[in-house]
């Protein structure tokens, strides 16, 4: 399994009209047909020094092989999701893994 975890910071982070839009992208993102399963979420609200909460909204997605997510990144659906939302953010931070 490779697991693909995007996070987003928004460049207006207080804005519920640009985080529903980039929420809305990546539900339309979620169309492609490489992805085993996917999660969107926001920060859940816990409070302990080892908890980074300062992202705006995450995107997890569950892949059955390394080239299922190479597959992904060239997507049109991604491609068009990248030109329509890449507005929205300021900064993106990924971090893949892969089962051991």
């Amino acid at each position: 399994m490779f697991i693909h975890h995007v996070y987003f910071w928004l460049k207006n982070p207080g804005s519920v009209e640009d985080r529903d839009a980039l929420i809305a992208g990546l539900r339309k993102l979620s169309k492609v047909s490489t992805i085993r399963e996917f999660h969107i979420g926001v920060p859940a609200g816990t409070n302990r020094d080892v908890i980074d909460t300062s992202y705006s909204v995450s995107w997890m997605l569950k892949f059955d092989t390394p080239e299922d997510q190479d597959s992904y990144q060239t997507d049109s659906i991604h491609l068009q999701f990248v030109k329509e939302c890449s507005s929205l953010w300021n900064k993106v931070v990924v971090y893949d893994s892969i089962d051991v």
